[in-house]
């Protein structure tokens, strides 16, 4: 028997949009905050961060590839979900996605080709039979790799990061649009939505880069390096401070207004989301990652590597925590409220198998990082001359000659 309170219509007792509606702007999101970060590296010369700005590249591209899997397993009919692509209808708001995806793709997979086009070159040269054909046809017929041609690359991957960029948060500050919009639900109707989305993908692809870099470095047998680490937990601390800060304002707006629907929304806050929302969201994914990384980026200069690591890495892995709870909180959560605005629907237990279970969810996380996988066999994330053993030479590499600037609070020195 459905656990229904207060009042509700006979026809409103159960919860339709699945874990995979929650999937979807989790995958988009890290799709969204990695690209900042590879954008922060050639867009804005943060030489900091080039140890891990192709790998944030080729994590967005990998997560992108996925990213609208969880809306065609929901799709009753999912031969129907390339429709929104080819033929939009520009008065539903699902065709935006479609737009915004496509166009999206298009631009990460050219900066894609030009970042990676030398080792595409090189690897064309020195291979034989099918994989020098392989390789060939990646490089679409174009084998300079002068100078002048390398400046080119430079120049047209600035370029495409400038137009990607606002292409990464409009794709997903979209996602926010979606709920935003939804003006009989006044848990998502709030022109916050699409911020809060957009500032917590940043927080969710720094998060994971964060890991995912502290991992390669273990696997690769190297030391994680320290400014680089240094600079993600900055970044990451300041986008999480934002996004902690837009969620408590939205909620005191709506408790201060005192409004009609606050009364059913105290109720949700305070029953049904009270673990997922007081306790994981707030409390476990965003005041303990604060105080870590405040600890970080603050004491910076007195922590020995293992501690920033483990500090930086148990931050992120509770940011990561933190953000996937807000996305249950917003879809999950605001498919509990009633029709009526009176009562509560039952609860919603994902089931264990099928499309649309814990099993699929944990596949679509875990297939992104597959695809990573089998791009550094054919390709190689790691920066050039990193692999080879070259010392790093952050100012050198940094685009456009730009120096590691901005010290944080922590490196100031007296």
């Amino acid at each position: 028997m459905p656990q229904i309170s207060g009042f509700a219509f006979p026809n409103d007792v159960h919860v339709w949009w699945s874990l995979m509606i929650v999937m979807y702007p989790y995958i988009t999101g890290f799709v969204a905050g990695a690209f900042i970060v590879t954008s922060l590296f050639h867009l804005f010369g943060r030489a900091e961060l080039r140890p891990v700005a192709r790998l944030a590249m080729a994590t967005s591209f990998s997560f992108l590839l996925v990213a609208s899997l969880p809306l065609q397993l929901h799709l009753g009919h999912p031969e129907r979900g390339p429709l929104v692509l080819v033929t939009p209808h520009f008065t539903s708001a699902m065709a935006g996605f479609g737009m915004l995806y496509g166009g999206y793709l298009l631009i990460l997979a050219l900066e894609v080709w030009f970042v990676w086009r030398r080792e595409i070159v090189d690897r064309a040269r020195r291979s034989r039979g099918a994989a020098r054909a392989f390789y060939a046809t990646l490089a679409l017929g174009t084998y300079d790799t002068s100078p002048e041609a390398l400046a080119v690359d430079h120049r047209a991957i600035a370029v495409l990061a400038g137009i990607g960029l606002p292409g990464a948060c409009m794709l997903h500050g979209y996602v926010g649009f979606i709920f935003g919009a939804i003006k009989a639900n006044p848990w998502w109707s709030t022109p916050l939505m699409p911020i809060i989305f957009l500032v917590s993908a940043a927080v969710s692809g720094i998060a994971l880069l964060l890991v995912l870099y502290q991992v390669v470095s273990k696997l690769r047998g190297r030391p994680a390096d320290q400014p680089c680490v240094s600079s993600l937990a900055r970044w990451l601390w300041l986008f999480l401070i934002l996004t902690l800060s837009l969620e408590l304002l939205e909620i005191l707006v709506m408790a201060y207004e005192r409004s009609d629907s606050w009364l059913i929304i105290s109720e949700l806050i305070t029953t049904r989301l009270e673990l997922s929302y007081v306790t994981v969201q707030m409390i476990v994914g965003g005041l303990i990652p604060m105080i870590l990384l405040a600890v970080v980026v603050l004491m910076n200069r007195y922590l020995h590597p293992r501690v920033r690591n483990t500090l930086s890495t148990a931050a992120a892995l509770l940011c990561l925590l933190q953000v996937f709870s807000m996305r249950w909180n917003i879809v999950i959560g605001g498919q509990l409220l009633s029709k009526s605005l009176r009562g509560l629907r039952s609860h919603y237990e994902p089931e264990l198998f099928g499309r649309e279970g814990v099993l699929m969810a944990l596949a679509l996380v875990l297939a992104p990082f597959a695809i990573l996988w089998i791009f550094d066999r054919v390709l190689g994330i790691d920066p050039p001359g990193q692999a080879d053993g070259e010392p790093e030479a952050h100012a050198a590499a940094a685009p456009g000659g730009a120096a590691a600037t901005g010290p944080g609070l922590g490196d100031v020195h007296p």
